[in-house]
């Protein structure tokens, strides 16, 4: 290998990560207080916890700031080597996080908790899904195969293979269901940040077996996150909005979809699902009894949130964020290991 192709293959997308990092870093001192300036402060829910009133005003869209770093790292190791993969990945972050951009700034101007109604959004996200979905037929490491978790395990090789029109509507539904896991997740100080970068962590270390590409854009999810966790942090000074969580969710199903993992995803995103299954669970429940509830409150980290409160605890939120994110990382280095059988 020479001095050349040294480093564009192998120290250009080490240096994704420190580059992403360092450029949430600088902006955030100055992009923290232009939001205040510019009044882009959070706006709480009236049903939400009641320790979550202080938190109105909180700048929010901070999601611009580590979307800008993962774009321009990524486009940068692009610029060194080119890998179809890691655009399209990115793709579906910027797609979804402009979604985002657009819902907050409308609940920015109405005052309100609510900004796109849900029929909005959801055609937008649908329009981005289904190109999505057929670029990945086309071009993803798979293209229409997807990997069983733990059926290796009994082989050497079990998978299975979609034809086209069963193919996209599964993208879709992988896509979208995550996407509304992944914004769900994102309701306690450095909860959806923490998470989220223990899954950037898994889909990093199996793009070194699958994509190169996706691993690229993993390492600048993970410094942009790290960046941005600095300020995050319980109590924190800013928070991702829908532009954050919204461009998360693009990117942990786009990178689970180019590398045919889309069946891994209940498994390291666990906590999204469990997220998404509560409100469901809740809402049907709430219902189907006129009014009775099985939580405390949904999503389901408000009901361990109020819980911890009564039994006294007056500061409830990085205990929480420190439980779901250990859970995360325990499942992801299981769903790692089960993927070295595909490799032996």
């Amino acid at each position: 290998m020479t001095e050349f192709s040294l480093f564009k293959n192998l120290i250009v997308p080490i240096l994704v990560l420190p580059l992403a990092f360092l450029l949430v870093v600088l902006m955030a001192p100055r992009f923290i207080p232009m939001l205040h300036r510019m009044k882009f402060g959070q706006e709480v829910r009236e049903d939400g916890p009641e320790a979550h009133l202080k938190k109105q005003g909180t700048p929010t869209m901070g999601g611009i700031m580590f979307l800008i770093s993962i774009t321009v790292s990524v486009l940068i190791k692009n610029a060194f080597a080119p890998d179809v993969h890691s655009l399209m990945v990115l793709f579906l972050v910027l797609g979804f996080g402009i979604i985002g951009a657009l819902d907050d700034y409308l609940k920015i101007k109405k005052h309100q908790s609510e900004g796109l109604n849900p029929k909005q959004k959801l055609i937008l996200q649908l329009v981005l899904t289904v190109i999505f979905a057929v670029w990945s037929y086309n071009e993803s490491v798979f293209g229409g195969r997807i990997l069983i978790p733990f059926g290796a395990a009994f082989g050497s090789y079990f998978e299975f293979t979609l034809p086209v029109w069963i193919y996209i509507p599964f993208v879709v539904f992988v896509v979208l269901g995550t996407d509304n896991g992944v914004n769900f997740t994102d309701g306690l100080d450095g909860l959806c940040s923490s998470v989220t970068i223990v899954v950037a962590i898994f889909f990093a270390a199996a793009g070194f077996i699958f994509s190169p590409g996706v691993s690229v854009v993993s390492l600048a999810v993970i410094g942009a996150l790290m960046g941005f966790l600095l300020f995050n942090v319980y109590p924190a000074k800013i928070f991702m909005g829908d532009t954050g969580s919204l461009a998360l969710g693009g990117f942990v199903s786009a990178a689970a979809v180019v590398s045919g993992l889309e069946l891994f995803v209940p498994v390291v995103g666990f906590i999204y699902m469990i997220e998404v299954i509560s409100v469901i669970i809740q809402v049907s429940y709430f219902k189907m009894t006129h009014g009775k509830r099985v939580f405390r409150m949904a999503p389901i980290h408000h009901h361990f949130e109020i819980i911890l409160g009564e039994k006294g605890e007056k500061v409830t939120e990085p205990r929480i964020v420190a439980a779901f994110t250990c859970i995360t990382a325990l499942l992801s280095f299981l769903a790692f290991s089960v993927l070295l059988f595909y490799t032996a």
